[in-house]
C-alpha cells in the first residue's frame, strides 16, 4: 500500500479526470476520483452547468482539478469546466475541420454579437457580421446589433484560445463560404440565353449587381439599355426584381454576365418605321464630342449632328453652337439601320421651319411657367388662409 501511495501520481491544476458520483446535496458533489481521497464539487459550480446537471449517486462523471488541495485540505474540482474542456475541444475541432456552425444570438453590446457554445460563450465582432452598414452611429449601431437577438445564424470559427477563454466567430466567413457554394450550384444550373428572375443588389459606375439566388451576376452598363446611359441608377434601383438575360457564363473566372437590354426589342431593327431622310425630328444633345454631338431621339436612339451639319461654315468645336441638354430641330440626312447610325443636321433645316417651331416651343414655356407661378399662389394662399378660387381667378385674368 505504502508503495502504491508513492507510485499514484498527484493531480495538477487543468487535469481532466474520470470519478464516480458518491453523494449529492444541496451543498455539491462528493466525487471518487481514484487518488485515495475524495474530491469535491461545489453547488456554484453545477449551476454554471447550461440546462443543469441531470446525475445520480453511482454514475460517472468528467471533472477539471481546480485546486489539487484547498484551505481545508479538499480536491476542489469542477464539473462545468470539464463540460467546458469538451466544448474547447469541440471547437478546435470545427476551426480544424472549417466548418459551419449554427448558433442562436442571445446577447448583444457595443462590439459585437454573444452565441452560446455548449457552455462557452461565443463572441461575433461587429466588423464579422452581416447586414450592418458603415458609417453608422455608436447608438444605431447597437440597435442594429440588437434586431438579431434570437436570430439563428450561420458562423464559422475564427478563433480558439483556452488560456485567454477567448472563441470568436465570424458570420462574415460562413455566409461568404455559402454563397460560394451556392454559385457553383448555381453556375452549374444555368445555361447562356436563358432568361432567369433575380433582384438589384447594388449599383456601381460600371454597371449594376443582381442576386440571382445565391451568386450575383453583372449588367455591364452597356447592356443595361440600347440607348447610351449615364449611370445604372438612371435605369434601376436597389432591391428592385427583375428579369435578366444570361449573356455568358465563366466557369473558370465564375463570373456570370448579364443583360437587360437583350429582352427588349433592339430599336434600330425598326428604325426606318419611325424616321425617314428628309424628314424634321427633335431631339436633345445628350454629350459632345470633338467631331459633333450626339443627339437622343426616341425610342431609345441616339443619332449624330457631326460638325459638318451643324453649320455652314462648321465651327471649330460644336460647344460654340450647341450645349448639352439643348433640345434642336433637326432633320434625317442619313439611316444606316444595319450599321445603327442615324445622322441629322442642323444647317438644313429651314428659317421657315425653325421660326414656327421656336414659337410654340415660346409659348409653351410661357404657359407651363404660368402654370407653375398659379400653383406657387395657390399654395402661399392656403397656407395664408386666402380663398385658393379667387387666387386662381385672378392669375388667369
Amino acid at each position: 500500500m505504502l508503495e502504491e501511495s508513492f507510485a499514484r501520481q498527484e493531480p495538477e491544476r487543468g487535469d481532466i479526470l474520470q470519478g464516480t458520483i458518491l453523494a449529492i446535496d444541496h451543498l455539491g458533489m462528493i466525487i471518487d476520483v481514484g487518488l485515495g481521497r475524495d474530491g469535491v464539487v461545489e453547488r456554484r459550480d453545477l449551476d454554471r452547468i447550461a440546462g443543469g446537471l441531470s446525475c445520480q449517486v453511482g454514475e460517472p462523471l468528467d471533472v477539471m482539478v481546480l485546486r489539487p488541495e484547498d484551505e481545508n485540505g479538499n480536491l476542489l474540482l469542477s464539473a462545468s469546466q470539464a463540460r467546458q474542456s469538451e466544448d474547447w475541444q469541440r471547437a478546435e475541432k470545427l476551426k480544424e475541420d472549417d466548418e459551419i456552425f449554427m448558433g442562436q444570438v442571445s446577447e448583444a453590446n457595443r462590439g459585437g454579437l454573444i452565441i452560446p457554445f455548449g457552455n462557452l460563450r461565443g463572441f461575433i465582432p461587429a466588423s464579422h457580421t452581416v447586414g450592418l452598414p458603415r458609417g453608422l452611429g455608436e447608438e444605431e449601431r447597437r440597435d442594429q446589433l440588437r434586431a438579431m437577438i434570437g436570430n439563428t445564424i450561420p458562423v464559422k470559427v475564427l478563433e480558439v484560445d483556452w488560456k485567454r477563454r477567448r472563441l470568436v466567430f465570424s458570420q462574415r466567413d460562413a455566409r461568404r463560404e455559402q454563397r460560394e457554394s451556392l454559385k457553383e450550384t448555381l453556375l452549374a444550373s444555368l445555361n447562356e440565353g436563358e432568361v432567369h428572375k433575380g433582384v438589384v443588389s447594388g449599383l456601381r459606375d460600371f454597371g449594376a449587381f443582381v442576386d440571382l439566388g445565391g451568386a450575383d451576376g453583372l449588367i455591364h452598363i452597356s447592356e443595361l439599355a440600347w440607348h447610351r446611359v449615364r449611370h445604372p441608377g438612371e435605369v434601376l434601383k436597389v432591391g428592385q426584381e427583375i428579369k435578366v438575360f444570361i449573356l455568358r457564363l465563366d466557369e473558370k473566372g465564375r463570373r456570370i454576365g448579364l443583360s437587360l437590354k437583350r429582352l427588349q426589342q433592339n430599336p434600330w431593327e425598326r428604325i426606318t418605321e419611325f424616321y425617314h431622310v428628309g424628314q424634321l425630328v427633335e431631339g436633345q444633345v445628350s454629350r459632345l464630342a470633338d467631331f459633333g454631338a450626339f443627339i437622343r431621339m426616341e425610342p431609345g436612339i441616339e443619332a449624330l449632328l457631326h460638325l459638318s451639319q451643324i453649320g455652314d461654315p462648321p465651327p471649330e468645336h460644336p460647344s460654340l453652337v450647341v450645349h448639352e441638354r439643348q433640345d434642336l430641330l433637326m432633320r434625317v440626312v442619313n439611316i444606316e439601320p444595319e450599321r445603327q447610325r442615324l445622322g441629322l443636321s442642323l444647317k438644313a433645316v429651314l428659317p421657315a421651319e425653325l421660326e414656327p417651331w421656336q414659337e410654340r416651343r415660346r409659348i409653351a414655356a410661357e404657359a407651363e411657367a404660368a402654370r407653375l407661378a398659379a400653383e406657387a399662389e395657390a399654395q402661399e394662399a392656403e397656407e395664408e388662409g386666402v380663398d385658393e378660387q379667387e387666387v386662381v381667378a385672378e392669375i388667369q385674368a
